[in-house]
This record gives C-alpha cells, sequence and structure tokens, in this order.
C-alpha cells in the first residue's frame, strides 16, 4: 500500500457516507495523506425482509471486510454495532474513535413522548432488541418492523420537519405513529429536528457499540507502522474502546446477535468501568437487567468485565428469555 494514497471504504447510505467523511478528513489532517472514499455495496443494502433473518449485522460488514482484505480499499468504517465480535484473520480493529451520543431517540408524530403516545399506537423499528424495550415500557404498542435508509424510515411519521424519503416505499409514507432511531445516526445527517425524546438507559439501554464507529485494517500495515498506523492510533479514544471492548464482551459471551433483544452500555466514571446491561423477551414481558463496574482500566479488564456480566444473566436464566447460544455452555 503507497502511503501517499489511502482508499477508505465504506457502505454507500448516506449516513454512512456523512460519518465516514467526518472521520476520513480528521484521518487526512493527521497523516497529510490523499484518502479517498470508496463505497462498497453490502449484502444488507440489496437483500431485503428483516435483519435478523438475512444473517444479523454481518451482513453490512462481511463485504467490507473482504474489501480490505483483497486490496480494494486499505481501511474500512464500521459503525461498530454492525459488526461481529468474531475477529478476521489478518485483519485488525485499528481505531475507535470518540463515541457519539449511544441513546436510541423517538421521532413521533405530534412531538409526543413514549408515555404520550395514543393506546395502541404504532411504532417502528427493525431491531428485535428495541422492539422488546418498547413492549416492556409500553405493552399496548404495535410495533411494525421496517427496513430502509433513515429518511425512508422518517418518512413513515407524518409531520416530521424536513420529511421526504429518497426510496419510499409504496404505500408505506405517513403510516406509523413513531419510529425509533439511533440519535447517532440522526446526528451525523443533522436530523435532530425530528427527535421527540431521547430515550434514557432506564427505559431502553443502546445495542452494544451503538454510537461508536470501528475503524478496520489490514494487520500487517498496522504492524509496519507508518503514516497510516500513525493517523489510526491519533483517532482511537482510549475510553470509547474500553467501554464498547466491555459490551462486546458481553456480547461475544452470550453469543447474541441482532436477533436477540440485548442491550448493553459501559461508561468510566473516574477509575472504574461500570457495564450495565439487560436481556428481554421478544414480547417484552420479561425482563432481566444488572450491572457491574472493574477498575480494570485496560482491553483485557474490559473485556472480563463483559463476560462476568454475562455470566451472572445466564446464571439468571437470561437463556430462558432470549435465544442466546452462549447459555447453552
Amino acid at each position: 500500500m503507497a502511503e501517499k494514497t489511502v482508499k477508505i471504504g465504506t457502505r454507500g447510505s448516506r449516513l454512512a457516507l456523512s460519518q465516514t467523511g467526518q472521520i476520513t478528513e480528521r484521518l487526512r489532517a493527521v497523516g497529510g495523506f490523499d484518502a479517498p472514499i470508496v463505497p462498497i455495496k453490502t449484502d444488507g443494502d440489496i437483500l431485503t425482509g428483516p435483519l435478523s433473518q438475512m444473517g444479523g449485522t454481518g451482513v453490512f460488514a462481511a463485504e467490507l471486510r473482504a474489501a480490505v482484505l483483497d486490496g480494494r480499499v486499505d481501511v474500512a468504517v464500521h459503525s461498530l454495532k454492525d459488526l461481529p465480535t468474531v475477529a478476521v484473520p489478518g485483519l485488525t480493529l485499528a481505531a475507535v474513535p470518540v463515541r457519539a451520543d449511544a441513546r436510541d431517540a423517538l421521532c413521533s408524530r405530534d412531538g409526543l413522548t413514549l408515555t404520550e403516545l395514543p393506546q395502541g399506537a404504532s411504532v417502528g423499528t427493525g431491531s428485535p432488541r428495541r422492539a422488546a424495550q418498547l413492549l416492556a415500557a409500553r405493552p399496548d404498542l404495535r410495533i411494525v418492523d421496517i427496513r430502509g435508509n433513515v429518511d425512508t424510515r422518517l418518512a413513515r411519521v407524518p409531520g416530521l420537519p424536513g420529511n421526504a424519503a429518497s426510496d419510499p416505499v409504496p404505500g408505506k409514507v405517513g403510516d406509523l405513529d413513531a419510529v425509533v432511531l439511533a440519535a447517532a445516526g440522526l446526528t451525523r445527517i443533522e436530523r435532530l429536528d425530528t427527535v421527540t425524546e431521547f430515550l434514557e438507559a432506564d427505559v431502553m439501554l443502546p445495542a452494544p457499540g451503538q454510537g461508536a464507529l470501528a475503524l478496520e485494517c489490514r494487520t500487517a500495515d498496522v504492524e509496519l507502522g507508518g503514516v497510516l498506523g500513525q493517523a489510526l492510533a491519533a483517532v482511537d479514544h482510549h475510553d470509547t474502546r474500553l467501554a464498547v471492548t466491555a459490551e462486546r464482551g458481553l456480547l461475544a459471551r452470550l453469543e447474541a446477535g441482532c436477533s436477540a433483544p440485548v442491550g448493553a452500555f459501559a461508561y468510566r466514571k473516574g477509575s472504574m468501568l461500570f457495564l450495565e446491561a439487560v436481556v428481554n423477551s421478544l414480547d417484552g414481558t420479561r425482563t432481566m437487567r444488572v450491572k457491574k463496574a472493574t477498575d480494570g482500566l485496560t482491553t483485557v479488564g474490559a473485556t472480563l468485565l463483559g463476560i462476568e456480566l454475562a455470566e451472572e444473566l445466564l446464571d439468571g436464566g437470561a437463556g430462558d428469555l432470549a435465544d442466546l447460544a452462549g447459555s447453552a455452555k
């Protein structure tokens, strides 16, 4: 790889291109190299139907990872929540930039909050995690499975500011009372004007890694050092890496994919790293929520925190609430 040019791979959605553009500017500034952005089409962009039935979040990451390995690009920018926990030989998670807002956001008609939505209101989401936590808070809601880019999802709710879908679904515009989306994504494409309520952790814990980006490259390129390695190291944020390492350690031990209603959020406070997690039954009627902390502020300590909290969940019967492969061990 020529260090004068570093090809940055990403999905081609408006959100992916926006967040990749922002982090690429930082890499260019630090490394002093040219960094063209190369959109890569993934299975998740082509296939239709519920994400949980298409192989989970890995459908967004697999083609990007292949593009790094075969040299089409030098760095892949992933939404970290879409990155499977299983490492790929030859690739390294070289940087985790500072995390954006990890919360989920409710975007509803008439400025209604979650508690103000009418009885039996229809709420759109493609996430079993969000669906289960919504039903735990409001069992009367009608959850509607939705796919599509951010604008397409927002277009399902009438009256939102600047509401227009880039690829509207025929007959499915303005048909929902609300949708739930990631606050970080709405921030990155400047659509926070559509948010009627940010859902706090006591109502909805985010997906592990939500709000964070993952910059993955060939292991050999990092080991060789040079300007790329230095640039990636410069944008890596230690506390964010600790937090997402704990969250992904929990997810890996539970062996829970996107079809499992598992939420987790870690944060550093002083000399401690805290991790909170929730597992719901799909219908939201049963919930397990646990929290734990460690003073081991290393990636090993963070991983162990995630594993230990997962063991608590499994010992408490979390495997009976959700389809967790880790419960069989």
